[in-house]
């Protein structure tokens, strides 16, 4: 099965060099570390001229109905530094795209001066504020986001899959029917006043992982599920990312420029209460994605993350003293909680 695959992928490799004239230069291609979706990356290395990324998809697809297409097209309007698209062989299920190299944020940030690392974080919030404002502006129902939101469904899902992929399936706990509708009431008071809050423009998926250092410009990837959704969304992923630790100071400063940039000044303490209780849905729906890489899709890499999103997750509701009772309920499951 595994050699069938492997065939099949080299087959629409060279069938997408050969169509885009590509293949009379000799390419190389190298396997890129795969990302936590069901897609496929290999960079073409082409003698003589820039190298490319090529996207497999699972399935043929219609260009103008992928979904990643799609909202390249309302992100080149703004405009954010994204990476072009090059070319596509639909039939073979392949997007051709600019090559960003390989540095994300988080790989970056190891070896960033503190004043580079501030610059970049800065950098990043920027580019939410202008995925917020002009997202507004170009509001469109030729677009896929403007259809699509954290609603009560998606939000209620997501903390199943917490439920389901961490609790059950990671962590081995077996809850029964009560058990498991407590806890459900529990997060649907999260849900209720997530879901209730005006809604913007979110990419989904902004952390450091997703932004790619290019030429000394960060890059947003892999924006392909961006919806609707609450303004606290994407500054939670960036400043409460499993993938990287930010001192609260920092968190404090980078909240404080963000809210300047909308035109607030000083501090404003419903946002944070708001960011907050953001932050607590998205942790836990990373725990459940983590347990989920781990259990079903025998993927390990995430397990090294669990820890410290266990962490967000306790200081965040030890700090609400609302939350009183869902920290009692998972500290009954989860030995970090109590």
């Amino acid at each position: 099965m595994e050699d069938r695959r492997q065939d099949d992928t080299r087959e629409r490799i060279q069938g997408y060099l050969d169509r885009s004239g590509l293949a009379a230069n000799n390419p190389r291609v190298v396997p890129l570390t795969p990302d936590a979706s069901d897609r496929r990356y290999f960079r073409i290395l082409i003698p003589g001229g820039p190298s490319i990324v090529l996207s497999l998809y699972s399935a043929p697809f219609q260009v103008d109905k992928l979904p990643f297409v799609n909202v390249a097209t309302l992100m080149a309007k703004m405009p954010v530094p994204i990476p072009h698209v090059i070319g596509h062989a639909e039939d073979l299920g392949v997007l051709a795209l600019q090559d960003l190299g390989d540095v994300t944020l988080q790989a970056h940030l190891g070896a960033a001066t503190a004043a580079e690392h501030a610059a970049l974080y800065r950098q990043a919030v920027a580019l939410i504020a202008t995925l917020q404002k002009r997202g507004e502006q170009l509001e469109s129902a030729d677009y896929l986001p403007y259809g699509i939101s954290f609603d009560v469904d998606k939000l209620t899902w997501e903390l199943d899959f917490f439920t389901r992929h961490f609790l059950e399936a990671y962590r081995g706990v077996t809850l029964n029917d009560g058990e498991r509708a407590t806890l459900r009431e529990e997060f649907g008071v999260i849900v209720q006043e997530l879901a209730s809050e005006p809604r913007v423009l979110c990419h989904r998926d902004y952390h450091s992982r997703n932004l790619m250092l290019c030429d000394s410009e960060l890059y947003i990837i892999d924006f392909q599920d961006a919806r609707m959704g609450p303004d606290t969304y994407d500054l939670v992923s960036l400043l409460r990312d499993s993938y990287v630790d930010l001192p609260n100071s920092t968190v404090n400063e980078l909240i404080a420029y963000f809210l300047a940039l909308k035109g607030v000044a000083g501090e404003d303490p419903d946002f944070r209460r708001r960011f907050d209780v953001m932050a607590l849905q998205r942790n836990l729906k990373a725990l459940g994605t983590f347990g989920y890489q781990t259990t079903a899709r025998r993927n390990p890499v995430y397990i090294q993350y669990i820890p410290r999103t266990l962490r967000y997750v306790r200081d965040n509701i030890d700090g609400q003293p609302r939350f009183e009772r869902l920290r009692d309920l998972l500290a009954t499951y989860v030995e970090e909680f109590r």
